[in-house]
């Protein structure tokens, strides 16, 4: 890994804005053992959690109610005095903090350079994509009362004035040092692994134009793009930091892509304007009564034969207590309140809400590409195979075609 900050005259012949992250050797090395760190704490312990509660709370539990619990939430009350599981929170808390943490100083470094490379790509660039900004737009409540997933600054926050992008860099830079760097930028090939479904489930379905919400920096739109050629790319957020970053980064790719900073509770395209709107990684961010309001603009928004497609977290109908208390684990420790209000959800019924045909809704989990053997997807397609489970090969996914 490169050890020095980028020199001005390098900063100027350079449009990678990725470029700009130039740990030491020291820092590269800390962010990567961070990010196993996390990931030993998320999934191996998890497992470590639930023996725990099996050799010690549960007895207790079943010999004060006469029965197993039934729920993720009586496991937690269960445990919440258990010293192994109140260690594994705290270890995992730690982890958590420490990631945004490891990344500060090689960004903190190269601020006045980075503002300044992408503040030379204008709004309409020079492969067709586009970037609109609202100076003026109101962050929600739920966005700013709190650093989501315990990084300073969260998603939206500009610290070196108006133009700054560091925040995006800030997490952009725990992709670019982690274990696997996915140079396509589709993060967990979350896009891939929807998109490629949605082509493979509806063959006649040909999608014009795409809208991902919450898009950071275009997160997800690549995937589409190869799996729909010819798709018009569109990616909608709140938060300016990650779509000038986005914007300077397709532009240097030179993938056209539209961005738009606004909220997806309320947006100005016209009615019918997309044939294909996803997500991933969003709708736990935002609270209940919001979630229901993107939705229903969800609906305005596509065109007729057009598709919704959100990936998220596995209701809690469909987990078994043990999981469902592990998904929940983020509500109460990683700041992300909103995070159980929304799995206690039913995805089909919230399409429902918003005009969507039940019998033309979906929920379910599809596999990563990648990772998934062909033969074995025209197996999961017939009904033959099941998905592995989301976040280990697989994701869950729900919505509905108007």
């Amino acid at each position: 890994m490169p050890e020095a900050p980028l020199t001005r005259a390098e900063a100027a012949d350079t449009p990678n804005l990725d470029a700009f992250f130039r740990p030491t050797h020291d820092e590269y090395v800390r962010t990567r053992y961070i990010g196993v760190l996390l990931n030993h704490a998320m999934v191996n312990l998890r497992y470590a959690v639930w023996d725990e509660y099996k050799a010690s709370a549960e007895p207790a539990f079943k010999k004060k109610h006469g029965r197993a619990a039934k729920t993720g939430k009586e496991i937690h009350h269960a445990l919440a005095d258990n010293t192994f599981y109140r260690t594994y929170s705290s270890f995992r808390y730690n982890a958590q903090e420490m990631g945004p943490q490891s990344v500060q100083a090689p960004v903190e470094r190269v601020i006045p350079q980075l503002n300044a490379a992408v503040a030379r790509v204008p709004d309409n660039d020079h492969v067709g994509g586009t970037l609109r900004l609202n100076r003026d737009i109101e962050y929600p409540h739920y966005l700013t009362s709190m650093d989501a997933h315990l990084t300073p600054g969260g998603y939206w926050s500009e610290h070196a004035g108006e133009g700054d992008i560091s925040q995006a860099l800030m997490l952009q830079g725990r992709r670019i040092a982690g274990p696997v760097v996915n140079s396509s930028r589709d993060f967990g090939s979350v896009g891939a692994a929807v998109g490629t479904w949605l082509a493979r489930k509806y063959p006649d379905f040909k999608p014009r134009r795409i809208l991902d919400l919450a898009t950071q920096e275009g997160k997800q739109l690549y995937a589409y793009r190869d799996i729909f050629p010819g798709i018009e790319l569109h990616g909608l957020d709140i938060a300016a930091p990650s779509l000038r970053y986005g914007h300077a980064m397709a532009a240097y790719k030179g993938v056209p892509i539209h961005f738009s900073q606004q909220n997806a509770e309320s947006t100005d395209y016209p009615d019918g304007h997309f044939d294909l709107i996803v997500s991933s990684f969003f709708l736990h961010e935002i609270s209940v009564p919001a979630t229901k309001r993107v939705i229903a603009e969800c609906y305005r928004l596509l065109a007729p034969g057009g598709i919704l497609a959100h990936m998220e977290l596995p209701p809690s109908k469909s987990c078994e207590p043990l999981l469902d208390f592990s998904f929940n684990w983020d509500a109460r420790y990683n700041n992300e309140p909103n995070y159980a209000h929304y799995r206690a959800q039913d995805p089909t019924g919230l399409c429902t809400a918003a005009g969507f045909d039940r019998k033309k809704c979906f929920e379910l989990e599809v596999p990563v590409p990648a990772t998934f053997k062909p033969e074995n997807y025209e197996k999961f397609l017939k009904g033959e195979m099941a998905s592995p489970p989301h976040g280990r090969g697989g994701w869950f996914i729900f919505g509905g075609r108007k």
